[in-house]
């Protein structure tokens, strides 16, 4: 992806840091919060590895195809999680896009980077999704009036949750990684 050097540094920033939070969420007591959180963990340092600029690191040739095998076996991974839960179904998306990028870099003659086409009707498609998906995740961002004295609310609601288990910062952490999969393809 490689673009110009603040937007670029920019991504690096976002996705390491959505990374490490994925990470920490990966401390959850649910097994399946765990399990998401660790292959958005590898998609976000994924895609943070893929946005350091030209200019300060040129992945060796063999990167590329390398990163491809990481994204397409987490690829694999989710489509075989998405038999429990088609939420996994966005993960294989976002592992098929990253397999995408990477086989269009490493088809890019060494140094041009930057500006690498690949398949105009592909990545259009990859742009509509993550679009409408940055779009759906931001709004159930929005906070709704809670019920006065409902279950749930309150201020000891929001202490018993660890950090791995609070739902409007995975929706954060997903929201990121999404508007960082946007830029990555418009920088495609």
């Amino acid at each position: 992806m490689h673009g110009p050097g603040s937007s670029g540094w920019l991504l690096v920033a976002l996705c390491a840091a959505t990374g490490a939070y994925c990470l920490l969420r990966m401390r959850s007591g649910v097994k399946e919060q765990r399990r998401a959180a660790g292959g958005e963990a590898l998609m976000g340092f994924g895609m943070a590895a893929m946005a350091v600029p030209a200019a300060v690191f040129t992945p060796p040739a063999w990167a590329w195809p390398l990163w491809a095998v990481v994204f397409g076996a987490a690829g694999l991974h989710a489509l075989w999680a998405a038999r429990a839960s088609a939420r996994h179904l966005h993960h294989v998306v976002g592992a098929g896009a990253m397999v995408y990028m990477a086989v269009v870099m490493a088809a890019a003659p060494q140094g041009a980077h930057h500006g690498a086409s690949g398949i105009p009707a592909l990545t259009a498609a990859l742009l509509l999704y993550f679009t409408a998906y940055v779009l759906v995740t931001g709004a159930r961002l929005v906070p709704v009036a809670a019920v006065a004295g409902g279950p749930g609310t309150g201020p000891s609601a929001e202490s018993d949750a660890g950090w791995g288990d609070r739902p409007e910062l995975s929706h954060a952490c997903r929201l990121s990684m999404g508007i960082a999969m946007v830029a990555m393809l418009l920088m495609m």
